[in-house]
């Protein structure tokens, strides 16, 4: 656990701090700004695949999806709390150099900054730390040895982000017109539906499956805290995929100069 720990807490820092130094190499006239947004976007999409890789190894490994373990599932946990926490300072940074370029001159770190940030990205904050502080107990220590496979299906959730990583770096590069952007755009929409809405009913229904009993009995027979757990999980899903949604219908729709917005 604290190998785990110290080690991602230095490597999610130091990956970000590399990148940003090869893009002042590679892209010198790009404002510091810029080199922070994609920086945090390579290394989102570094972390989104080790999640996804983790959660697909602990689901296909697990056939009995209560009782079965595998380490990934309580190992990769302490990999997501520092990212997780590094997330949060990295979404700060880039807000407050947004806040910057729009003529808004707070103070780097001051309560008027923080506070600016947490009123604008207040939903994406909450899941950050209701993942922190509600998930984290829950799958370390509450579940005791039951439900790996679970955990792993919500670790492959991550699955979408590395296209919604490279949909924001191709608009970050003006290639939002491009084709790339427009495939891009689909796989996105599938594979959030598939790893973030649909993954909970799949959920369900494996463990209705594996105690034989019908999908619409499982959520009174597994404890009240997983149902409540999953709920909370799902429901900004639900708002993220809606507003995915509309963006695509700018996309696919709309004329170029709307596209852009």
């Amino acid at each position: 656990m604290w190998r785990t720990l110290a080690l991602a807490s230095a490597f999610f820092p130091g990956l970000f701090i590399l990148c940003i130094r090869l893009l002042r190499w590679a892209a010198p006239g790009w404002s510091l700004k810029e080199r922070i947004l994609l920086s945090g976007r390579l290394v989102s999409t570094v972390q989104a695949t080790m999640a996804t890789v983790s959660g697909i190894t602990v689901v296909l490994s697990c056939k009995n999806v209560v009782h079965d373990r595998h380490w990934l599932a309580v190992e990769y946990i302490w990999v997501l709390v520092p990212y997780m926490t590094y997330d949060i300072y990295v979404m700060y940074l880039c807000h407050w150099h947004k806040s910057q370029e729009k003529g808004i001159l707070e103070k780097k770190h001051s309560l008027a900054s923080v506070w600016s940030f947490l009123l604008q990205e207040r939903l994406m904050v909450t899941h950050h730390l209701f993942i922190l502080i509600v998930l984290t107990p829950i799958t370390q220590h509450f579940r005791g040895e039951l439900g790996d496979f679970f955990v792993g299906c919500i670790f492959t959730a991550e699955l979408s982000t590395p296209f919604v990583s490279l949909g924001k770096i191709l608009m970050q590069l003006k290639m939002q017109d491009t084709l790339l952007h427009k495939v891009n755009g689909i796989v996105i929409l599938v594979t959030f539906f598939l790893c973030r809405i649909l993954l909970f009913p799949f959920m369900y229904a494996a463990y209705a499956r594996q105690v034989g009993i019908p999908v619409y009995l499982v959520p009174f027979r597994i404890p009240l805290h997983c149902n409540i757990a999953n709920a909370s999980l799902i429901a900004p899903q639900l708002y993220w995929f809606r507003l995915l949604c509309r963006k695509a219908a700018r996309l696919y729709g709309g004329s170029p100069a709307h596209r852009s917005r």
